[in-house]
């Protein structure tokens, strides 16, 4: 086990942040990271209603479409990093991130605009693409944005806790879109829902990304940033060339870290709904009232994990959130699969071992990196990964259930997914306590000896 972390600093420490800027930073971030969210969540929780209304063919065929669909916006993420990665370590961490919340909150706002399939055939499920495209291209800058901006207004020392913060603006967001989606089908009714009800939440995605991108506007850029804009002077930019050449450790790390991470996430949060409802036969209001309440536990929890993980390191808290899914992951099914009352506490249970994973996700991978690529680095390991595993998980759960018969293979999926996160993990550095002006990978010089 791991011992407490007590890295000294190299030579005296940066004073302490201002805490209002630090205050305003935490809630800018985690505001864009809700709006994201807050799209994944009326579209998890909502995909009956969105498949019947824009996809053809029957429902488990249109479930299937709406779900691919899901996962198409997730394979346009590497682009976005490629693209929003190096203009934040260029131009700023807080320019991209006011541009990335317009863009995502408008193609939300616009998917609740999209005809329905009978009145424009083809072009309401083209049109979704399109838009899910535009979505999964600027999500592509803004959570490798979002968290390396937390992480570079954080003090060193707490940046577990305030890093927290970002999930749980994440779980905030799903969970407002969920909410709002049980509470339009409660007092609508199935057939308004279907009708036009579903486009409700949509719409109102559109007022809170102006809020979001009002109060980015009005933050400055992190000291961390402009301290390496003002020491880089004229120097250029580096490549991705140089960035796979340089830092490969950290991109492999990363990665690895978010097979697990996602494929459990979206498994979890995004599939669980559908799953409560077409293989273990809940209600459509029980099947989303379980994640909801789950997610509340979670984010009770979040501040707690993500301050332990400043006592303790990253490294066991990722160790006993992977360990603990690998063993419990297939019983908590089980009893998931028993009704209401199982699937509430089995869903509880899962959630409460993935949060020290979740609580410490800016904490941790934004300090991979060294200034000048954090954003790029960042963006482009956690995007890759995501997309391959972690978007494309409802859909690899739903089609091996399918193929097989056997709704445990979600769980299976997600233990697979932990043992590729051990792996990964075995090759972490710990950052906890440490200045993000270090580099964690760069090789440590040989003791001076006296001849």
């Amino acid at each position: 086990m791991d011992k407490p972390v007590t890295i000294p600093a190299l030579g005296h420490p940066p004073p302490l942040p201002d805490p209002s800027p630090l205050h305003r930073a935490v809630g800018a971030s985690a505001l864009g990271n809700a709006v994201e969210w807050f799209d994944y969540g009326i579209y998890a929780y909502g995909v009956t209603y969105i498949s019947a209304a824009l996809f053809p063919g029957d429902t488990e065929e249109a479930v299937l479409f709406a779900l691919a669909t899901f996962a198409i916006s997730f394979l346009i993420r590497p682009l976005g990093g490629l693209f929003w990665g190096p203009l934040g370590d260029r131009v700023g961490r807080k320019s991209v991130l006011a541009m990335t919340i317009l863009l995502m909150a408008g193609a939300t706002f616009c998917v609740g605009l999209i005809p329905s399939y009978d009145r424009i055939g083809l072009w309401a499920p083209a049109l979704l693409v399109v838009l899910r495209m535009v979505q999964g291209f600027s999500t592509g800058g803004e959570y490798g944005g979002a968290a390396t901006f937390m992480a570079e207004y954080a003090p060193d020392e707490r940046r577990g806790f305030y890093g927290s913060f970002l999930e749980f603006g994440t779980l905030a967001g799903f969970s407002s879109g969920a909410a709002l989606m049980l509470g339009y089908s409660l007092h609508l009714g199935d057939a308004a829902m279907h009708e036009w009800g579903w486009r409700i939440p949509f719409l109102i995605a559109g007022p809170i990304g102006l809020i979001g991108m009002y109060v980015r506007s009005k933050m400055e850029d992190t000291p961390v940033f402009r301290e390496e804009m003002a020491s880089a002077g004229r120097r250029s930019p580096i490549g991705l060339a140089r960035l796979t050449r340089d830092h490969w450790r950290p991109l492999l790390v990363v990665g690895g870290l978010v097979v697990a991470l996602n494929v459990v996430n979206y498994t979890l949060l995004s599939y669980m709904p559908t799953y409560l409802q077409r293989r273990i036969g809940l209600s459509h209001e029980e099947a989303l009232l379980v994640p909801i309440i789950g997610m509340l536990f979670m984010m009770l929890f979040l501040p707690f994990a993500g301050a332990l993980s400043d006592r303790v390191g990253r490294r066991p808290m990722w160790r006993w959130s992977l360990l603990g899914l690998l063993l419990f992951v297939v019983p908590l099914y089980l009893l998931i699969g028993t009704g209401f009352t199982g699937a509430m506490i089995g869903f509880v249970a899962l959630g409460l071992l993935y949060v020290p994973q979740l609580a410490t996700i800016s904490a941790t991978f934004p300090a991979m990196f060294p200034t000048a690529v954090r954003f790029t680095g960042f963006a482009i390991a956690y995007n890759i990964s995501t997309s391959i595993f972690g978007g494309t998980a409802p859909m690899i759960g739903s089609g091996l259930i399918s193929l097989t018969g056997d709704p445990l293979m979600p769980a299976y999926y997600m233990m697979l997914a932990c043992v590729v996160g051990l792996v990964a993990l075995h090759y972490m550095p710990e950052t906890a306590r440490r200045s993000l002006r270090e580099d964690p990978f760069a090789p440590t010089p040989p003791p001076v000896t006296n001849s």
